[in-house]
């Protein structure tokens, strides 16, 4: 029986997903515009085509937890009686995958551009980071696709086993194949969102370890001038700082849900839902607020939607 506090949490969730397709849906209009007239992909600048893949891949996924909701909320008994439920949930795992490599490789990215770091193999990647970005997305499509494949079948075979009657003679094997099943699908779960997480926190260590490097210098000469080099230190730190929180804070709440630790339609599973909901959401925003690009294309669409309230008034 779903409470009402339980009812509003999903709400909220759905509201900071729509929010979030909003605020993706700005970012891709702002990188797209600057990618038209370019003859192939290959020669987009690797920040927009992150980007781009980024929030492509997050609109994708919060219109699919929109409709999961409505489907948990709205069409609750046939939703968890029908095969819907697998190809929901194994959709959801690759989109869901695909967004936490994008956003780990952005970070990576920063890292890569602002830091300054002398090591042969950092300068190698800096040198060479435009050609190689386009298979770094592909082979996180590929791997996204390969962590949900399992998943599907997994949660069919499991899916099956809990609602399907056990025969007192094999009930004992029967729970220690699901067992085997479950531990399977959140070790592949933890090593699917584990790895962009290591990405995220290494990228961040070293963009830290780089700002005070850098800050100890300046120290020392004692200009006294802005520098742009503090300023972009600055800047990718905070946002790979923020998606490094918002990412371990998903993390937590990911894995509440994927170990089922809380009753369905309970009160502290739809928080978990609904935080997992504002992550991405959140993350967008810092994007947008970091970004100069991003933020004249919001400062218009607000412009245009108040003229036509300022000409009714007059």
């Amino acid at each position: 029986m779903m409470t009402s506090f339980a009812l509003l949490c999903l709400s909220i969730a759905i509201i900071e997903s729509m929010a979030g397709i909003l605020g993706n849906g700005i970012i891709l209009a702002a990188s797209s515009s600057s990618c038209i007239g370019r003859k192939t992909c290959k020669t987009w600048p690797p920040y927009d085509m992150i980007v781009i893949s980024l929030s492509s891949s997050r609109i994708t996924l919060q219109c699919w937890i929109i409709l999961d909701l409505f489907l948990t909320v709205f069409c609750e008994p046939s939703y968890f009686e029908e095969d819907i439920n697998v190809v929901i949930k194994t959709v959801y795992m690759f989109l869901n995958y695909s967004s936490l490599w994008f956003g780990a490789w952005l970070s990576v990215f920063y890292c890569i551009k602002v830091a300054s770091f002398t090591q042969s193999f950092f300068i190698w990647l800096k040198q060479r980071i435009a050609r190689l970005m386009p298979w770094m997305l592909l082979g996180s499509w590929v791997c996204s696709f390969t962590a949900a494949i399992p998943f599907a079948w997994d949660v069919y075979s499991v899916h099956d086993n809990f609602t399907a009657p056990l025969p007192m003679t094999n009930s004992s094997a029967m729970r220690t194949s699901r067992k085997d099943s479950l531990d399977l699908l959140i070790l592949l779960c933890n090593a699917g969102i584990g790895m962009p997480l290591i990405l995220s926190v290494v990228s961040s260590v070293l963009l830290i370890q780089s700002l005070w490097t850098h800050t100890r210098r300046m120290q020392q000469n004692a200009s006294g001038f802005r520098d742009p080099s503090l300023e972009a230190h600055m800047k990718a730190i905070k946002s790979v700082c923020s998606f490094l929180i918002l990412y371990i804070t998903y993390f937590i709440a990911f894995t509440f849900l994927l170990y089922e630790l809380f009753l369905r339609f309970s009160t502290p599973r739809s928080i978990c839902i609904a935080v997992m909901a504002a992550c991405p959401t959140g993350h967008s925003i810092v994007l947008i607020w970091s970004n100069p690009k991003f933020q004249e294309l919001t400062a218009r669409i607000w412009h245009d939607t108040k003229c036509p309230v300022r000409i009714a008034s007059m």
